[in-house]
């Protein structure tokens, strides 16, 4: 089984390519035959039941080719339903295939080596001939932190795994703030022509 995600963006385009992008959407699920397509993420719209833009798990055998038939821009005519005397009919949404960020790995303190060394620095000669410094090792990602704040071990090692997780925890925001980041800018992206699909009236 393999996961592929599709993104359905209005762009900055005005309501109607909001009113555009759902039914675009319903359009994916409803011609989703040989995959499994589902709505994992919105951006509402003011307007009930537009979105600004969706993300779309697509699962299956071989998703590839379906996936590969939405992506590119889909063009909408049909007259605007919020502006009767609107002269535009032509309404543009992009599709794009999404690629997950690279995943960061779970921190748990079972998969850490802890080695200790003697700690320098202030505090005389209990300091230097105690191995009170300790490092800790993330074994899976070779990761490592060291504490010697402290003279007893015990106390350094509740410190080395509280700096282990924190660093796992700001490497995950990074990993999540790139893709919200990712996410935002196919807003900007929209190709208005050559449209890989085209639909007459607003259903």
């Amino acid at each position: 089984m393999t996961t592929i995600y599709l993104h359905v963006s209005a762009g900055i385009g005005p309501e109607e390519c909001a009113y555009a992008a759902a039914r675009t959407v319903q359009k994916i699920i409803h011609d989703a035959a040989t995959v499994k397509a589902t709505v994992i993420k919105t951006m509402p719209s003011p307007v009930a039941g537009n979105i600004r833009s969706a993300l779309l798990e697509i699962e299956g055998d071989d998703p590839d080719p379906f996936v590969l038939s939405w992506v590119g821009t889909v063009q909408w005519i049909f007259k605007s339903p919020y502006r009767p005397h609107h002269k535009r009919k032509n309404w543009f949404i992009a599709v794009t295939r999404y690629e997950v960020p690279e995943s960061v790995p779970l921190f748990s303190p079972d998969a850490v080596r802890f080695e200790t060394a003697r700690s320098g620095g202030p505090g005389g000669q209990n300091v230097n001939k105690t191995e009170s410094a300790v490092r800790a090792v993330h074994i899976p990602t070779g990761k490592s932190v060291i504490s010697r704040d402290e003279r007893s071990q015990y106390m350094n090692k509740k410190i080395s795994i509280s700096r282990l997780a924190a660093l796992f925890e700001e490497e995950m925001l990074v990993s999540q703030g790139k893709a919200h980041e990712k996410l935002r800018h196919t807003h900007y992206e929209l190709e208005r022509g050559n449209p890989i699909r085209i639909f007459k009236g607003d259903t």
